[in-house]
C-alpha cells in the first residue's frame, strides 16, 4: 500500500471517475470494499446517478446468471447505464437479451467453427513471432505500440475478412473509444472515432452482401434471424462489438503481461524452465490484468444480493476486476501464480454474454508467453508505463520495455 492509500477512504472514491484508477491500485481498491462493504452503494457525485458496486465473485456470478431480474437492454457500462438508455440496445448482442440475442449470437458462432479456429491461432503465432522477431535485442521499445497494438486487429481483421490497408486506422480508432490516454483528451474525440468505426463497417457490410465471403461479416449481412436479414444497423454495430472486445482485451492482458513477469522474477523463470505450462499461464495472465474491469445490469424488479436490497431501475455493476482477486475463490489472490489451478476467473464474464472470442483472447495471450519462453532471456523495464484513464479498460497505453535476446 501507497503512502497516499493509508490516509485514503476506498468507501468515498468514486468508481465511475476515471481518474480513480489512474491514482489507485486496484488490488488495494476492491480488497478494502470486499471486506468492509462488499455490496457497495456508490452515492451520486457531480450531477451523475448513483450505483450499486458487487465485488464478490459469487455476488457478480449470481448477477451474471440471473436474467429475469437483470437486463443488459439499457446499458452494460457505466458510461451507457448512467445516462440510462444505450442507442445500440436490441441491435448489439452485448446490450440484447432473450431469444434475439442467442439467435444472432448463433449466427455470428457459424464464424467460429473449430477448423478456422484453428488456422486463426496458427495464423496468430506466426505473426507474434514475427512481431518479435522485430523487436528482441533491438533495445528500449514500446511494447504496446510495437507488438500489442498489431496482434488482435490482425486476427480480428482475418476473422472479418477486413482488408490489411484499413486495419492501422481501426487501431487508432478504437484506442480513442474505450479509454482516453488522460482526462485533457475530449470527449468529442472519442465519439468521432466511435463513428467513424461505425461508418467503416456500414460500408464493408454493403460491399459483403453484394460479394459475400466466409468471413463474420458477411454472415452478418446475408444471414436470417428469425426468418428475416438483420438490419443494417444491427450489421453495424455487431461489427463495432466485435472488433472492440477482441482488440481492446487482449491488448491489455498482453501488455500487461510483460510487466507482471518482469516484476515477479520467480514466475518468468517458471514460465522460461517448462516448469509451467502455456495454457495455465495464460489463465493467469487475464486473471491478473482483467483487461474489462467492470459489465453492468439495470434491475427490472426488486430483488436481494450479497444481503442488500436491490430496486427496480437500479444500475448494477459487476466488478469482475474485484471478482478475480477474491480470496474466497482464489487463494493467495494477490500473488501471480502462473500454476494456479483452478482458475475459473471471470476475464470474459459469465453466462449468455460470455465473451465470443474468448478463444482468440487466449490464443493471443498464449503466443506472446509463447514468444516471451522460447526467444527471451531477460525483461528490463527501463521507464513507467501509461496508465489508461479510464472506468471501464483497466492497462497500460505505453509500456516501455527491452527484451534481450
Amino acid at each position: 500500500m501507497t503512502a497516499p492509500e493509508r490516509t485514503v477512504d476506498a468507501l468515498a472514491l468514486d468508481l465511475a471517475d476515471p481518474q480513480t484508477y489512474v491514482d489507485h491500485d486496484p488490488v488495494w481498491l476492491w480488497r478494502e470494499i470486499r471486506d468492509r462493504n462488499p455490496m457497495h452503494w456508490n452515492e451520486p457525485k457531480n450531477g451523475v446517478p448513483g450505483f450499486w458496486a458487487v465485488s464478490r465473485y459469487a455476488d457478480v456470478v449470481s448477477v451474471y446468471k440471473d436474467t429475469k431480474n437483470f437486463t443488459s437492454e439499457r446499458g452494460n457500462v457505466l458510461s451507457t447505464l448512467l445516462q440510462g438508455h444505450d442507442s445500440a440496445a436490441g441491435k448489439m448482442l452485448a446490450v440484447t437479451d432473450g431469444a434475439h440475442h442467442r439467435a444472432v449470437r448463433n449466427l455470428m458462432l457459424k464464424s467460429f467453427s473449430p477448423r478456422l479456429l484453428d488456422h486463426v491461432a496458427e495464423l496468430v503465432r506466426q505473426r507474434t513471432r514475427d512481431l518479435f522477431a522485430g523487436v528482441v535485442g533491438t533495445g528500449q521499445f514500446d511494447f504496446a505500440s510495437d507488438v500489442a497494438d498489431n496482434i488482435p486487429i490482425n486476427t480480428i481483421g482475418d476473422l472479418m475478412d477486413v482488408p490489411q490497408a484499413d486495419r492501422q486506422q481501426l487501431v487508432e480508432w478504437n484506442n480513442k473509444t474505450l479509454a482516453r490516454h488522460s482526462s485533457e483528451d475530449g470527449e468529442m474525440e472519442e465519439w468521432l472515432a466511435r463513428n467513424e468505426i461505425l461508418m467503416y463497417f456500414g460500408s464493408l457490410a454493403e460491399q459483403r452482401r453484394r460479394n459475400p465471403g466466409d468471413d463474420v461479416v458477411s454472415a452478418l449481412a446475408t444471414g436470417l434471424v428469425e426468418g428475416k436479414p438483420l438490419p443494417d444497423d444491427e450489421i453495424v454495430f455487431n461489427c463495432y462489438s466485435l472488433i472492440l472486445g477482441a482488440d481492446e482485451s487482449s491488448r491489455m492482458s498482453s501488455i500487461g503481461a510483460i510487466r507482471a513477469l518482469a516484476e515477479n522474477p520467480e514466475q518468468w523463470r517458471a514460465l522460461k524452465d517448462g516448469d509451467v505450462s502455456i495454457e495455465s499461464a495464460t489463465e493467469e495472465v487475464l486473471r491478473w490484468t482483467t483487461p474489462a474491469m467492470h459489465f453492468g445490469r439495470r434491475a427490472v424488479a426488486d430483488v436481494e444480493i450479497g444481503g442488500a436490497t436491490i430496486r427496480e431501475g437500479d444500475v448494477v455493476t459487476l466488478w469482475n476486476s474485484s471478482a478475480n482477486f477474491d480470496e474466497a475463490v482464489f487463494p493467495g489472490a494477490e500473488r501471480f501464480d502462473l500454476a494456479r489451478t483452478p482458475n475459473k476467473h471471470l476475464a470474459f464474464g459469465f453466462g449468455p454474454h460470455f465473451c465470443l472470442g474468448a478463444f482468440l483472447g487466449r490464443a493471443h495471450v498464449g503466443a506472446v508467453l509463447g514468444c516471451l519462453r522460447d526467444t527471451v532471456s531477460d525483461i528490463r523495464l527501463p521507464a513507467e508505463p501509461t496508465r489508461l484513464y479510464s472506468n471501464f479498460v483497466y492497462g497500460y497505453s505505453s509500456l516501455p520495455v527491452e527484451l534481450v535476446p
